[in-house]
């Protein structure tokens, strides 16, 4: 390939800003991976200082590639030096708005067209900063074409993008999520990029979301910054922490409304800087009116779209006895609706986010029925899916919608249920697969499932399109964000971890005391939060929750295990209680 499109590339992450007008890419120390471009050809970056060397005099074609891979490891971030490996017409045609990481060394060979270059495990981020995923097998090698130009070897073309060492990529950059809403405007949804961090970790953060949605996220999530709008330069920082966002372009007429919610997303997506108390916005140098009057506004604002669950309850839900119970710890007690004081025969529960509706699995996995969790006037308890195969525990999400997998013997068939109608879903790489175990984003959009393939389990996550009422439109293609494990061993559990990263848990070895515990990242990127752990006590499932807050929990017949604490603490589990869980 002469060129690199704008696909994904896997380990790298760059986020160029639109304001880019020279070339010149900057990239995060930590956090979401965004390329961000100044007006200078010089930015700051974490990391060794390192100036490479610019062209020598009689290098070789080969040499002049070589070069200019060294180059475009530059630090801080600039990329003057690489420039000078290109002839002027591809130096001033050259944008590196995206990154591709690569492991090892590249080998570089020259050819009769040329030199080409050959990447080992190379990876593509986009322009905002999001993850991309590997690049295509016919991606692996580029082809350099080569020019005379003053007496020297000159590179006459090079891909749109900065290509580094995955190691280089990992000291300078970090991954944060940009927040966008979902299409009712119910909840903010997080999208995870790598951006640079220190002192530019608010302005590539900003630049990031000024960029909106990536592509193939239409009717997933929406944004309220007016598309259009750049950043003046960078993002300046208060000593009292006063962030002064200075926007400029065509804004349109923003109402109140459309203002509170931007101001939501900035301050959702600006509070990831550590540094930042509150925001201030410009736009055309006209200071933007905030809800309320107040001359800024804090980034603890807009806390009822929590995509965590806004007041979700942060009680445990199970079954004990056959009743839904609901407690702290190892300690569950019935609850007052239906399901808590009739035995219905049920194998799995679930409750609302809100913990107002509780769904069981009959104990045959034929059918699945929904409850109130509290007592009421003629409480009822309603039949909303009847002749399934074998249903898996139920899920839900913000807005009350319901899912459901049964194991057909077609394979995965998923449905979501609100206001007691069923309606199926298609979802690519997941219906008709051999499913063992899913969870739903409380947000609404994300749907990740454990499937069962013959090279061991793979864990995928498809994006769940709405429209403005609710109603779910269509799922995007599954991508797997976990590859199966080495000894086709299956995944025994996951749950969420946060809102963007799930906990996976497995057997290890061949003790059936000894699991280990994991944590993938949504978008499938290499990010993960701390390294796998062992673990004894035999856990055969978690309990977890996107709310930090909320610990993580193992569980085996008889003990819950507190896996977020460093001591690990146990609490014994009531006799009778299965199907423990958290709200979702």
């Amino acid at each position: 390939m002469s060129r690199l499109q704008r696909a994904p590339l896997a380990v790298v992450v760059a986020l160029v800003t639109g304001a880019l007008l020279t070339g010149c890419v900057t990239m995060p120390d930590s956090g979401p991976v965004v390329e961000s471009q100044s007006r200078g050809g010089d930015s700051t970056a974490g990391g060794t200082y390192f100036n490479p060397k610019p062209p020598q005099a009689g290098d070789t074609r080969a040499d002049i590639v070589r070069g200019f891979l060294v180059a475009m490891r530059a630090t801080p971030i600039q990329t003057n030096t690489a420039r000078e490996f290109l002839t002027k017409d591809a130096a001033a045609a050259w944008s590196p708005d995206q990154t591709v990481t690569y492991a090892g060394y590249p080998k570089v060979a020259e050819t009769a067209a040329g030199v080409s270059v050959s990447l080992a495990e190379p990876n593509h981020i986009d322009a905002q900063g999001a993850w991309q995923g590997p690049l295509a097998r016919s991606q692996r090698t580029i082809s350099f074409p080569m020019a005379f130009e003053d007496g020297e070897w000159r590179i006459d073309a090079a891909p749109d993008a900065l290509i580094v060492p995955e190691t280089w990529f990992a000291t300078r950059f970090q991954q944060a999520s940009l927040y966008f809403f979902d299409p009712t405007v119910g909840t903010l949804v997080p999208e995870p990029v790598y951006v640079q961090g220190g002192k530019q970790l608010a302005s590539t953060l900003t630049q990031a979301l000024l960029l909106g949605p990536s592509e193939g996220l239409d009717r997933v999530v929406k944004s309220f910054v007016p598309p259009g709008l750049t950043i003046n330069l960078s993002v300046p920082i208060s000593a009292d922490g006063v962030a002064a966002i200075g926007l400029k372009g065509d804004a349109g007429q923003l109402s109140p409304e459309s203002i509170e919610l931007m101001m939501a997303q900035l301050a959702w997506t600006l509070r990831q800087d550590p540094r930042i108390e509150a925001l201030k916005v410009t736009i055309n140098d006209d200071p933007v009116a905030l809800p309320g009057g107040v001359s800024a506004y804090r980034v603890d604002g807009g806390a009822q779209y929590d995509p965590a669950g806004f007041q979700a309850s942060p009680l445990l839900y199970g079954l004990r006895d056959g009743l839904l119970a609901s407690g702290t710890g190892g300690t569950l007690a019935p609850v007052s609706g239906p399901l808590g004081t009739t035995d219905l025969g049920l194998r799995s529960v679930a409750v609302s986010v809100t913990a107002e509706q509780a769904a069981g699995v009959a104990d045959d996995g034929r059918s699945l029925v929904v409850g109130p969790v509290s007592s009421s006037d003629g409480a009822t308890v309603d039949t909303v899916l009847s002749g399934a195969r074998s249903l898996l525990r139920p899920a839900w999400d913000f807005a009350d919608h319901l899912w459901a997998v049964d194991r057909t013997a077609d394979g995965a068939a998923v449905s979501w249920t609100r206001n007691g109608v069923n309606h199926p879903l298609y979802v690519p790489g997941i219906t008709n697969t051999k499913v063992r175990s899913f969870v739903v984003s409380r947000d609404g959009t994300r749907l990740v499932a454990v499937v069962r393939r013959r090279g061991g389990d793979q864990i995928r996550v498809s994006r769940i399109a709405h429209n403005r009422t609710g109603r779910v439109l269509w799922a995007t293609p599954a991508r797997p964000i976990s590859a199966a494990p080495d000894n086709d061993l299956p995944v025994r559990a996951i749950a969420w971890r946060s809102t963007t990263t799930v906990a996976v848990l497995s057997p290890f070895g061949s003790s059936d005391n000894l699991v280990q515990l994991r944590t993938v990242s949504v978008d499938g990127s290499p990010a993960v939060v701390g390294s796998p752990t062992t673990i004894e006590y035999g856990l055969r499932a978690l309990v977890g929750s996107p709310d930090p807050e909320d610990p993580l929990f193992g569980a085996n017949r008889q003990i819950l295990v507190n896996l977020s604490a460093r001591a690990r603490p146990t609490d014994p589990l009531a006799d009778g209680t299965t199907a423990i869980g958290y709200v979702g």
